[in-house]
Formats: structure tokens, C-alpha cells, sequence
């Protein structure tokens, strides 16, 4: 039995429709990253120790990039197995998914990448399904 796999992607969360000869699933994985903080003005700490008040940015990029990794970790887990892939979504997640699954060996399953804006889980459904009917 063929599984094809739509996957529409941002940093936030993850929808993934898999689509078999008779069934289909939809899955969702939430992602525990946060945007990016960055130091305020208004935040801003004056004297000697505002170094040790206010994070370094380089280790808010340490745990902001952990957290992803942790996310697309559990998004390959959920797609492992698909003979294709589409990944579509509106920022920089789904060409990030793309880089990591080419690095395991799995590039050749990617089917498409697409640029699309937020869609409801029916409209994504929607999409997958009529990718793979042709």
C-alpha cells in the first residue's frame, strides 16, 4: 500500500495529511519554538550588570535552534515512511524541512515545494488530495 503525504509547514505547527489507497489521516504537530526575542529599549538594563540581566543573543539562538530541531525531528518521524512528499506552507520552514530531508537521504521522496499562504485543515486536505489524484 502507496502512502503520500502532504505536509503543510510553519514554525508553529505542522498538519500532515497521509493519504493511502483507502484512507486518509491528518495529523498535527505544534511546535514549542517561540519567535525569536530581541532586546528592547524599553528592557534595557544601564550599569555594570546588565550583562548578566539580559540573555545573550547567542544563547537565545542556541535554544531557539534546539527547539527546532526538536520540532523537525518529530515532523520526519511523522513522514518517514511516505513514497511521496509535498510540503507546502508560507515561510522559511518548508524549504529547512527540505534541506534536513535531503541530509537523510530522503530528498528524492519530495514530490513538490510550494509557497502557500494559511489555509484551514480542510483546505490543506483539500490540496493533498487533489495533488494526488492526478
Amino acid at each position: 500500500m502507496s502512502t503520500k503525504v502532504g505536509l503543510w509547514i510553519d514554525h508553529r505547527k505542522a498538519i500532515i495529511v497521509a493519504v493511502t489507497d483507502k484512507v486518509e489521516e491528518m495529523a498535527l504537530i505544534i511546535s514549542a519554538v517561540e519567535k525569536q526575542a530581541r532586546r528592547s529599549l524599553s528592557s534595557r538594563h544601564e550599569g555594570p550588570y546588565e550583562p548578566q540581566q539580559v540573555p545573550a543573543d547567542d544563547s537565545r539562538q542556541r535554544v531557539y535552534t534546539g527547539h527546532l530541531n526538536i520540532y523537525y525531528a518529530a515532523v520526519i518521524a511523522g513522514i518517514r515512511d511516505a513514497e511521496s512528499i509535498m510540503i507546502f506552507g508560507p515561510g522559511e520552514a518548508k524549504g529547512e524541512l527540505k534541506k534536513r530531508l535531503e541530509g537523510l537521504n530522503l530528498g528524492g521522496r519530495i514530490v513538490s515545494v510550494e509557497t502557500v499562504d494559511k489555509m484551514t485543515d480542510r483546505q490543506i486536505a483539500a490540496k493533498v488530495r487533489q495533488r494526488f489524484a492526478e
